[in-house]
C-alpha cells in the first residue's frame, strides 16, 4: 500500500509545446484572461483524445466556473474521479478554478491507500447496487446471473436512469459518458468494452467483485433474489421432461422457475472464467 502523505501527488512536467506561459488576453484583446493546467492520470486517459491523454492540459478563461465543469469541459465524467488536487491540495468539486491553478485529477483507487486525503466523493462506492442504460442489456443479464443487484428496463429514459441513482443510491452503467455528466448522477462507471462477456469482466474487475459473486440466486429477468423451491410449488409452471430434478428456485416476484438446465454448464464457465480472470 502507498500512504499519499508521504509523497507529493503532482509529478508537473512542463507544459506541452506551443502552450507559452499562463497567461492569456481577453476577448478585447488587452485584459488578460485566467490560465489553469489540468492534468488526467491512468485510466481517465480513455476520455481523451491521442494528444491530449497522458499530458498537461491549459484551458483560458474569463470567468472562473466549479473543477467539476472544467473536467467535464474535457469529456471526463465526475462519477470517473476519486481524488482531485489543485496545488497539491485535495479539494471538492465544487471549488472554483482560479488562475494559475495546476489540477490533478485521479480515477478510483483500489490498490492505493489515500485515506489520509479527502476523496471528492462523500461516501465510498462499497454498497453495490448497479442500475443499466437501455444498450446493456446483456451485461444485465450477465451481472444477474453472477448475483448482483441490477435493475434494467429497455425503454428507460436518461431522465430516469438518473433518478434511480439519486433516489436509490445505485452504480450507473452506461456507455455514454454524457448521461454520467447529469448533475443528479453521483455514481456511475462507463463501460468500455462493447462486447458483453468483456463488460461483465470489466465490471467485476473494476470493482473489485470477484469474491462477492453469488451465481444462479437472483432472477435473469426481474433481478429479484430467489428462493428454494420444492417438486409442488412449481410442478404446474415446468415442462415435463424436469419432473426428476429436485433442486428448483423460485423469482417471487415474477413467478419464473430455474432448474440445472441445459446452459446451467455454459453459464457456470462463464463465470468461473470470469472469477479466474478476475482474481
Amino acid at each position: 500500500m502507498v500512504d499519499f502523505s508521504q509523497r507529493r501527488l503532482s509529478p508537473w512536467s512542463k507544459a506541452p509545446a506551443g502552450t507559452g506561459s499562463m497567461t492569456g488576453l481577453g476577448a478585447d484583446g488587452t485584459s488578460p484572461m485566467s490560465v489553469a493546467s489540468f492534468r488526467f492520470y491512468a485510466e481517465l486517459n480513455d476520455f481523451l483524445s491521442d494528444k491530449e491523454e497522458s499530458r498537461e492540459q491549459v484551458r483560458q478563461f474569463d470567468v472562473g466556473g466549479s473543477v467539476k465543469d472544467f473536467i467535464e469541459s474535457f469529456g471526463v465524467p465526475h462519477t470517473e474521479v476519486d481524488l482531485v488536487l489543485v496545488n497539491g491540495h485535495p479539494v471538492d468539486f465544487s471549488y472554483t478554478v482560479r488562475d494559475g491553478d495546476r489540477v490533478s485529477v485521479y480515477p478510483v483507487f483500489e490498490s492505493l491507500d489515500i485515506s489520509s486525503v479527502s476523496r471528492v466523493r462523500r461516501e465510498p462506492l462499497r454498497d453495490l447496487r448497479f442500475v443499466a442504460d437501455v444498450h446493456l442489456g446483456r451485461l444485465a443479464a450477465y451481472l444477474r446471473l453472477a448475483g448482483f443487484d441490477v435493475r434494467y428496463g429497455n425503454s428507460a429514459s436518461d431522465a430516469e436512469l438518473a433518478r434511480v441513482v439519486a433516489r436509490e443510491g445505485r452504480v450507473l452503467l452506461t456507455r455514454d459518458r454524457y448521461l454520467l455528466m447529469r448533475a443528479e448522477v453521483s455514481r456511475g462507471y462507463w463501460v468500455r468494452s462493447t462486447e458483453p462477456r468483456q463488460q461483465l469482466l470489466e465490471v467485476v474487475k473494476w470493482f473489485d467483485l470477484g469474491g462477492s459473486m453469488r451465481p444462479f440466486t437472483r432472477c435473469l429477468k426481474c433481478g429479484t433474489a430467489l428462493r428454494e423451491a420444492g417438486w409442488e410449488a412449481v410442478r404446474e409452471r415446468v415442462p415435463p421432461g424436469v419432473r426428476g430434478r429436485n433442486a428448483f428456485r423460485l423469482c417471487p416476484t415474477c413467478q419464473r422457475v430455474y432448474w440445472e438446465g441445459s446452459h446451467y454448464v455454459r453459464m457456470r464457465t462463464l463465470l468461473a472464467w470470469v472469477k479466474a480472470e478476475a482474481s
